[in-house]
């Protein structure tokens, strides 16, 4: 596991703030960050930095044969390495299980730990090997500054997936002001609170509902455990999207957003545009137009989209339930596309259904297994028992303290940005001065951090859904 949140707030980040601001060489600066990102990774598991290790050196060789050799045999080897590290560690026990279920065949099942963010940092290492190849970004010389971007802290083990081609001359170039600084440490707060407040409060409420299990739920109680899981896989990964675009500001780099207000999308498509934003535009980039996209017709462009969201799917986790997750959005992106009257209703009515088939696909998406969510999907709509014992779970949840985070997540998930924008940006609001709104933003990003603070220090309730994938 990785530092506990107190040890980095408290102790880890600002050791390496101060560090990083007082040394002045470049190469100094980039060995510290390379120090401090690969003891992050190994505090508590320090064999599986040596994977990270390895998967780094062998990108970079590939990278540089790539450039001095050309042809594609090398990027097929690097792509065969890559991927073969993710079916090793992520997928060995699932493809075996499932062949033993087709065949009757009793094969051990590997029982490997899965190392954190493997899935982030190894898609990271595939776009840089990709890039050389098609010559968008020369292959760097220098092993260590290829180490340092795949194993950069802030975004390690639970993205954004940042490209290469993004960063490399922030790695010898970077400049880092006092404004920006601040700039970062705000974001970074915000994204804590987003997890901190909103994420695990709804978290606490989605394990009880969905620990429950089908037959212990009403259409209460089922609809609280849907909605409590939409806001925290939303706030935990946004939230520490956040945290990662922060720290990395705070150091200099600057990473691509990862979310633009998801929620609001009117379509699957508008959807996905705003989720993710790392991951789709990777496959996107990576996978459908390098299979032909839509230019070789209609049925190609169909395999092309399924085979991009089955994948998607089971990036996620080995899994049936992240597979049909995957494919239930491509059938929905594929619909809409199919029926026009879909692109033409009333936005309102776009956005409600937009947002009902997202939710019922995160049903999916948490369940353990597919007949639990199937199961966990019919209370939703058939579980109209309201006696005192069927009561009891959704009374229990309903707490003053949940209701209003519940409200915070569906304030903040349309208007967050629209209020902050207005706060600190450049245009009168109420007749304050920027700088005085400057001030407030950060007075009251203080008082999130300390109640953040407390909230972490009383309690061990701290799960990162994405750390896993």
């Amino acid at each position: 596991m990785v530092f506990s949140s107190l040890v980095f707030l408290c102790i880890f980040l600002p050791a390496v703030l101060i560090l990083h601001s007082v040394i002045r060489n470049r190469k100094a600066q980039n060995g510290l960050l390379l120090a401090a990102s690969l003891l992050f990774y190994a505090y508590g598991e320090p064999v599986y930095v040596f994977l990270m290790l390895a998967s780094a050196l062998f990108n970079w060789l590939f990278a540089l044969m790539i450039e001095r050799r050309g042809g594609k045999l090398w990027l097929v080897l690097a792509v065969a390495a890559d991927v073969g590290v993710l079916a090793v560690f992520k997928y060995a026990g699932f493809l075996v299980s499932n062949l033993n279920a087709l065949t009757g065949l009793s094969v051990p099942v590997p029982a490997i730990a899965l190392p954190i963010g493997i899935s982030f940092f190894t898609f990271q290492a595939l776009s840089y090997v990709i890039d050389v190849y098609r010559g968008e970004v020369a292959a760097q010389r220098n092993y260590a500054k290829v180490l340092l971007y795949i194993s950069f802290f802030p975004q390690l083990i639970a993205g954004p997936i940042v490209r290469y081609r993004d960063i490399a001359h922030e790695i010898d170039t970077r400049a880092v002001s006092p404004e920006q600084t601040a700039s970062g440490l705000r974001r970074f707060v915000v994204g804590l609170g987003k997890k901190v407040l909103i994420a695990n409060t709804m978290g606490a409420a989605a394990d009880a509902v969905f620990a429950a299990g089908a037959s212990g739920l009403n259409v209460l109680s089922a609809w609280i455990g849907a909605v409590a899981y939409l806001m925290q896989i939303y706030y935990d990964f946004s939230g520490y999207s956040d945290m990662a675009i922060g720290l990395g500001r705070m150091f200099g780099f600057h990473f691509r957003e990862n979310f633009d207000h998801p929620y609001l999308a009117c379509s699957v498509r508008d959807f996905w545009r705003r989720w993710h934003i790392s991951l789709s535009s990777w496959f996107r980039d990576y996978v459908y137009i390098p299979l032909g996209g839509n230019r070789k017709g209609r049925v190609r462009t169909i395999v092309n989209r399924i085979a991009v969201f089955f994948l998607t799917g089971l990036w996620h986790g080995a899994s049936w339930t992240f597979v049909v997750w995957g494919l239930f959005h491509g059938a929905l992106l594929l619909l809409e596309e199919a029926v026009p009257f879909l692109r033409r209703i009333p936005k309102a009515l776009g956005h409600f259904l937009t947002l009902l088939a997202v939710t019922l696909g995160f049903v999916v998406f948490r369940a353990d297994t597919l007949s639990g969510a199937a199961a966990f999907l019919g209370r939703m709509f058939a579980g109209f028992d309201f006696s005192a014992s069927a009561m009891v779970l959704p009374v229990r949840l309903l707490t003053p303290f949940f209701l209003v985070m519940l409200a915070a997540a569906v304030l903040c998930s349309g208007v967050l940005r629209r209020f902050t924008s207005r706060l600190t940006g450049g245009e009168t609001v109420l007749n304050v001065r920027p700088e005085t709104r400057q001030a407030i933003s950060y007075a009251l990003v203080l008082l999130l951090l300390v109640w953040c603070v407390i909230r972490l220090a009383g309690g061990s309730y701290n799960p990162f859904i994405y750390f896993r994938f």
